[in-house]
């Protein structure tokens, strides 16, 4: 198996199951209201914006993959589109899985080599550094989801 499968794995794994921390983030919105999605917890993001801000870096490395520019802005990746009903919520989930979809089999699809060359402007590093970031980045929103999940189940109404 080549490393490219790898990685491609280990991504899927964090948004679909199958990897070594045993969560992943479709089985945590699954059964996630468009309301619960939305609400704000405090000072917290909605599970809404992190799954957008998650899914915003992949698409932008997408992009790269299909051979256009690196083009990205951080504070746009907090702006997702309006959730006012199920269908809604849905639409948005089924967009993040097929993103990650693609995104993993273009990862498959390149070549080895590729791994360690810069991705963009060189301060940016390489493709290897910048796919493993995604995961990571992933797990690391996905840890603030199931916080998140676990006050809006415990606590209702105590919401701001």
């Amino acid at each position: 198996m080549k490393v490219t499968d790898q990685i491609a794995s280990h991504l899927r794994g964090v948004y679909f199951g199958g990897n070594w921390t045993d969560v992943n983030l479709k089985k945590q919105v699954a059964d996630v209201t468009w309301q619960q999605a939305t609400t704000r917890v405090d000072s917290c993001n909605t599970i809404a914006t992190l799954v957008f801000h998650m899914n915003y870096f992949v698409r932008v490395v997408i992009k790269v993959l299909q051979g256009g520019a690196l083009e990205g802005n951080d504070a746009l990746s907090f702006d997702h589109p309006p959730i006012n009903s199920a269908e809604d919520w849905e639409h948005f989930l089924n967009t993040t899985w097929e993103e990650v979809e693609t995104f993993a089999s273009l990862v498959e699809q390149m070549p080895e080599a590729t791994l360690w060359k810069n991705i963009g402007d060189e301060k940016y590093g390489n493709y290897y550094r910048n796919i493993h970031g995604i995961i990571e980045h992933t797990h690391y929103h996905l840890g603030q989801i199931v916080f998140v999940k676990k006050f809006l189940n415990h606590n209702p109404t105590d919401t701001n």
